[in-house]
């Protein structure tokens, strides 16, 4: 049974799938943080009396963010595939994928940015209001800056939720390692394939852990120095 699992069909399979799954999460963690930046930071900046003031906005996009992330994700998938179909033309394959793993990344980077905006020292911020910077300076200069270890450390949380999310997006013909675990593994009864998506997944997770960590580190250091 382990002989197939070194088999040149076997690795290529693993590698191809592998391959999938890294431009999956790349892309949808791109546009979830693209999207998720300057929506955590307005979140963190529009309550009553801060920088961008507006409250009902304010309200209103906290609970579309809530309802999105307390969707799970599976069920988020199937939700959406009239939206997925529009946007890639398919509901099924790894571009497809992209879809609903962006919509799933965005909300949690917003939270994440949202908390660790909040976290700067508000005299920063009142000591650069009273020197006559605008807001949006403050954003760029004062709060991006100061929380960026803690924005490291949630963009690396949320590209390995991400992961998971992938191979759960596998079952409905997602594609990539959690695809590849469902067709050979699981219905083609090779459990030597299962136990390699499940390596090659841990592999994958703690080394953007240790990367994400490391960076953090490093911004962090950085920071002080200045």
């Amino acid at each position: 049974m382990f002989s197939d699992l070194i088999s040149p069909a076997i690795l290529s399979l693993i590698v191809d799938s592998t391959l999938e799954t890294l431009y999956m999460v790349a892309i949808a963690a791109l546009i979830g943080t693209l999207a998720g930046l300057p929506l955590g930071i307005f979140l963190a900046t529009s309550g009553k009396g801060e920088l961008f003031e507006a409250v009902t906005v304010n309200r209103v996009l906290g609970l579309v963010v809530n309802a999105t992330r307390s969707t799970p994700f599976i069920i988020l998938v199937v939700a959406i595939i009239p939206f997925t179909r529009l946007v890639a033309g398919t509901s099924i394959g790894t571009t497809a994928a992209i879809v609903p793993l962006s919509l799933a990344a965005t909300p949690f980077i917003a939270r994440i940015v949202e908390a660790a905006v909040r976290e700067v020292d508000q005299g920063l911020v009142e000591a650069s209001l009273a020197m006559g910077a605008t807001p949006l300076q403050i954003v760029r200069k004062v709060l991006i800056p100061e929380a960026l270890p803690g924005l490291v450390l949630g963009v690396t949380l949320s590209v390995v939720s991400l992961l998971s999310n992938s191979a759960m997006v596998g079952a409905v013909g997602g594609g990539g390692l959690g695809d590849l675990g469902i067709r050979y593994g699981y219905q083609r009864f090779m459990p030597e394939v299962m136990l390699m998506v499940v390596v090659v997944l841990i592999v994958l997770v703690q080394t953007v852990q240790s990367f994400g960590e490391t960076l953090a580190k490093k911004v962090n250091r950085r920071l002080r120095r200045h």
